[in-house]
């Protein structure tokens, strides 16, 4: 079952970074780097990879807490103790503290996940600085 989950997550990353890929090998930038006479292996890693990254780096930083909670499904089964199933145990004990709390874990780690992600950004791209 966990392995199911990994794939379905995985699946869905290999089509936007398949997509975004697609769309950077028709680039300018691209065909200049072909016309130099670079090949074709360079092209694709050291022009064409770093720039179809940004959309998918940015998107692993959102869906952060959603990996660390885990599968619900996952959860229930193996009987691990993870964040989603605590925080639905406490909505359906009407526990207003424990939820809350839970859900501010949840939003502390979104936001420890968008920084790590334009922080990858950054380093991927020196053209994404603070300015």
């Amino acid at each position: 079952m966990f392995v199911i989950s990994i794939f379905g997550g995985l699946a869905y990353n290999l089509r936007v970074m398949r997509g975004n890929l697609i769309a950077v090998l028709r680039s300018q930038y691209v065909e200049t780097a072909r016309a130099k006479g670079l090949s074709e292996r360079t092209v694709i890693m050291r022009h064409a990879v770093p720039n179809a990254l940004h959309p998918l780096v940015a998107y692993q930083g959102v869906v952060l807490p959603y990996m660390l909670a885990g599968e619900i499904e996952v959860a229930i089964v193996l009987t691990i103790p993870t964040v989603v199933p605590l925080m639905v145990d406490s909505m359906l004990d009407q526990d207003i503290y424990e939820t809350a709390t839970t859900l501010l874990l949840l939003a502390a780690i979104l936001l420890i996940g968008n920084l790590l992600a334009d922080i990858t950004l950054a380093w991927l791209d020196p053209r994404v600085r603070l300015a």
